[in-house]
């Protein structure tokens, strides 16, 4: 099912200018569009919407140890609250990955510089204007969401 995700503004990388008034199509695990709501709601009809406030960008990279919790699936979920959507393999055990391998959280041998492209894997976050992580899509699939 294709989704469309909009927010106030996105970016298509963290460096880049914002877009007000973005959106980002989603088509399983895959990005289809980045562009202007408006366009991507024309282009997609009888998509999904989800409308999110703040700024919508690429997820993150998780660059050091995962937070401590009581089992490896809760210190991937910290992850996942904080916008994070990769961790580097030299923080991450076998108990670790494989609870990363159940949310679709990618395990990178070096962090790299994340950002949303049409073909790229759907990894994005939304953040609120305090930096609060409102939400988390992992490969297409909304993990965290602030309640």
């Amino acid at each position: 099912m294709l989704t469309i995700h909009t927010a106030e503004e996105v970016r298509a990388d963290w460096d880049a200018s914002p877009l007000a008034g973005g959106a980002v199509a989603v088509d399983g695990g895959r990005i289809v569009a980045v562009g202007p709501a408006g366009e991507i709601e024309a282009r997609f009809p009888g998509a999904r919407v989800r409308r999110w406030p703040g700024v919508l960008g690429p997820g993150l990279v998780h660059e050091g140890a995962l937070p401590e919790a009581p089992s490896p699936r809760e210190r991937v979920h910290a992850v996942l609250k904080s916008g994070a959507v990769a961790v580097l393999a030299e923080y991450v055990d076998a108990g670790l990955r494989a609870a990363a391998g159940r949310n679709d959280v990618a395990v990178l041998p070096a962090a790299r510089r994340p950002a949303l492209t049409a073909g790229g894997r759907a990894d994005l976050a939304v953040f609120a204007a305090d930096g609060a992580c409102l939400a988390t899509v992992c490969a297409g699939r909304l993990v965290h969401r602030r309640r």
